[in-house]
């Protein structure tokens, strides 16, 4: 019972969030205040992954293939397709669900405990719409800009490897990025970019939003938005899967 009154609280948030917001103006600058704190604020630590994760993808799909039957090349396809398809629009979201739901669930969380939210209700605001609306739409177009950042990073972390070592010479691996390529990858990757961002926000927005309590209170419901975003995180993955790609 619980469980199912939690999720008949967000959907009511939703509908308190999806309003028309009080100040275009002052939306619109909110927006771009979230996609520099949100987005260009975690894109250090998306490179420095990224980099670091396609190096070592290429490195155990070379050592994997031990036949030779099997072409070179197949470690750049291997590469890319397990960088575009999975790595960086879920792993990347994962990491971004720790790094961006702490962070709002926290912020929001503090202001509801030291009575900002009520003087915004006070003052006719809908505190709702004015607090998590600009945050789910900044993140809803940010998230696709640095998962691409970590698609190109993540190949270039292969490449790297091919050009330091000599486990496939560099032709042969850009060959095998190029090799079976479909827009449609790309496609379904933003494609989840965009349904993840909503859910780590809206998601750490509701656990902010109805902190009851003090500071510890305020720690816990970080925690459960992390926790929370990444599960529902995990689960549409394998619905989006489902629904895209078969």
């Amino acid at each position: 019972m619980k469980f199912l009154s939690s999720i008949g609280k967000y959907v009511l948030l939703m509908f308190r969030v999806f309003r028309r917001p009080d100040s275009a103006r002052q939306f619109r600058i909110q927006v771009v205040t979230e996609i520099e704190q949100l987005g260009f604020a975690s894109v250090g630590i998306i490179a420095i992954i990224s980099i670091f994760m396609g190096a070592v993808v290429a490195i155990q799909t070379s050592y994997s293939i031990d036949s030779p039957l099997i072409p070179r090349y197949t470690v750049g396809y291997i590469t890319r397709s397990t960088i575009v398809l999975e790595f960086s629009p879920t792993i990347m979201s994962l990491i971004l669900a720790g790094k961006v739901g702490s962070r709002i669930a926290g912020e929001i969380g503090t202001m509801r405990v030291t009575e900002q939210i009520d003087a915004l209700e006070v003052m006719g605001i809908n505190p709702a719409s004015f607090l998590i609306l600009p945050k789910i739409v900044g993140a809803m177009l940010i998230f696709p800009v640095l998962i691409i950042i970590s698609m190109f990073l993540g190949i270039g972390g292969g490449y790297m490897v091919s050009y330091l070592t000599d486990m496939v010479s560099v032709e042969t691996f850009l060959y095998g990025v190029r090799s079976f390529f479909l827009p449609f990858e790309i496609y379904y990757a933003l494609s989840k970019s965009v349904v993840f961002a909503f859910l780590i926000t809206s998601v750490s927005g509701y656990f902010g939003y109805n902190v009851r309590g003090g500071a510890l209170e305020v720690g816990k419901a970080s925690t459960k938005a992390v926790v929370q975003s990444s599960i529902m995180i995990i689960l549409f993955n394998l619905i989006l899967t489902q629904l895209l790609m078969l």
